[in-house]
């Protein structure tokens, strides 16, 4: 979601998360096959976007969140 429209590459998602580039593909493999994140070719490089879906998903979970800190609960 902080990628913007614009979309990020694979190596700065492995960077950030601190992943190999192949964990990385694997895993954006299994969220385009759940259509949370799609990807598209941007001259050389292929770029993944968040979809509607996928947003949709990051707010819940962040509503879960905060709901669990609220009732003190570790998970």
């Amino acid at each position: 979601m902080h990628a913007g429209i614009e979309g990020i590459l694979i190596s700065k998602i492995s960077q950030k998360a601190n992943l190999s580039y192949n964990a990385v593909v694997e895993n954006c493999k299994k969220l385009i096959d759940a259509d949370l994140v799609k990807s598209v070719r941007n001259k050389r490089n292929y770029v993944f976007m968040i979809t509607e879906k996928g947003i949709k998903l990051l707010r819940e979970f962040q509503k879960f969140q905060d709901m669990i800190k609220e009732v003190n609960i570790r998970y």
